[in-house]
């Protein structure tokens, strides 16, 4: 094989929601573990989909080679109950062959078969990557590691965290480079962006000090990742308290096909876990012409109770105000408008149904049908009737089976999630949503 020509993905998760960091050595604790001895003990939406015990940034200089015994320790002991996968973080640097050399030690000592942790090992992360080359030597690095110790080759993953824009550049050779016989880059799993350094590799200034969003750097690792059969992550986002801000960033992440983000607390694990995945619950939004507003339901009407619409009577018809702007409708005309400024948001169940339903259909031998959606949307106490209809093709059921597939994959991989995901959807919905599309 002289090229990776697709997609295929090479790992056995094909969905990471959460990518968690715990320090490995904390000074000054009577046990210097305590961080990731608590974090392997974490259960349920709490427990990330991948673990990361970070013996770089997490953890002072002086106290890493504490944390990789540490590492060693707690996998030891605890690494076979831990539910999701384990890839600690190790030091690295494109421009510092030391640096390098203590990364290639401390895995080295962490994989060491004999002193029990590697059984529990999944791959290791690898940050402040340069060009495709310094991720071909770290590649390299991981096989020393393999044939030290007798592993099979490829038996442990790699990560990288994109840091700089050499990095940034280098996932765009990744498809011609995966594959090749000089390498063994089919190891790689995750690429994952580290928008503080990045920040600091462009030299970039913004007037508060605060990072730059960098759409574009999650669009490209987003992109990066899908042309070469891996998963995209997001970087961190300190605010631990903005829960509201963290969601929307999440939501930003998911248009771009990035599912995955780094998270920082046991709080932002359940946020992240439970971010992708459809509501339970189906809901309707109405963009009053500032922002999309939830519209809340009473006794099947989906009612408004913002104060930037207003509707009233007014003989045979109708006026709309929204904001300072009449509109004078008829009752064809009033339900047109509000179906152009109303959306809906699919539950799982309405997801599940509506392929179902296709299935159905295409085992019938029909290739499209129409499904409708209806509501009867209330603002001041005056009620409208709306309706449109959807065409289901092969293409919309395809699109619609991501977030499908994500559950299938977190039902498969996270069997210590089971109960939370009946409680949250209903065992038939789990039932019918783990069977849909096979």
């Amino acid at each position: 094989m002289t090229g990776n020509t697709h997609d295929k993905r090479l790992h056995e998760r094909q969905f990471v929601r959460t990518f968690f960091t715990s320090p490995t050595a904390v000074e000054g604790e009577e046990d210097s573990a305590k961080m990731i001895r608590s974090a392997s003990q974490l259960r349920g939406m709490q427990a990330p989909d991948v673990w990361v015990p970070d013996n770089e940034d997490a953890t002072a200089p002086s106290m890493r080679d504490e944390g990789a015994a540490n590492i060693v320790e707690v996998l030891s002991e605890n690494g076979a109950e831990f539910p999701g996968e384990i890839h600690p973080r190790v030091v690295w640097h494109r421009d510092s062959p030391e640096t390098r050399h203590q990364g290639l030690k401390r895995m080295l000592s962490i994989a060491d078969p004999e002193k029990g942790a590697v059984e529990h090992l999944d791959g290791f992360v690898i940050p402040e990557v340069g060009g495709i080359d310094d991720w071909k030597k770290a590649d390299e690095f991981v096989t020393i590691v393999e044939h030290e110790h007798g592993l099979e080759e490829g038996s442990l993953a790699m990560s990288v965290i994109v840091e700089s824009g050499a990095a940034e550049l280098a996932m765009g050779e990744l498809r011609e480079e995966m594959g090749k016989p000089t390498n063994n880059l089919e190891r790689l799993f995750m690429l994952v962006d580290g928008e503080v350094d990045y920040t600091k590799d462009m030299r970039a200034i913004t007037p508060t000090g605060n990072l730059p969003a960098w759409p574009e750097l999650r669009h490209n690792t987003s992109r990066g990742a899908s042309a070469a059969g891996l998963i995209s992550v997001d970087g961190p986002y300190d605010d631990i308290r903005d829960v509201e801000g963290y969601r929307e960033r999440m939501t930003a992440n998911q248009a771009k096909g990035m599912l995955g983000i780094w998270s920082l607390t046991p709080g932002q694990v359940v946020e992240a876990n439970t971010s992708g995945l459809p509501p339970a619950t189906g809901s309707w939004l109405l963009d009053d012409g500032s922002q999309q507003v939830a519209l809340k339901n009473e006794d099947g009407k989906e009612v408004y109770t913002g104060d930037r619409l207003s509707l009233s009577e007014d003989g045979d018809g109708y006026v709309l105000t929204v904001g300072s702007d009449e509109r004078h409708l008829d009752e064809e005309e009033l339900s047109e408008e509000l179906l152009g400024m109303v959306e809906y948001v699919p539950s799982m169940d309405d997801i599940v149904d509506s392929m179902e339903q296709f299935e159905e259909a295409r085992d019938a031998g029909t290739g499209a049908i129409a499904m409708e959606r209806a509501a009867t949307i209330e603002i001041d106490g005056i009620s409208v009737d709306v309706a449109n209809d959807r065409m289901w093709d092969e293409a919309t059921y395809q699109a619609s089976m991501t977030p499908v597939s994500l559950f299938q994959d977190v039902y498969e991989h996270r069997p210590d999630q089971h109960d939370d995901l009946e409680e949250l959807y209903s065992p038939d919905v789990v039932e019918r949503a783990t069977n849909v599309g096979n």
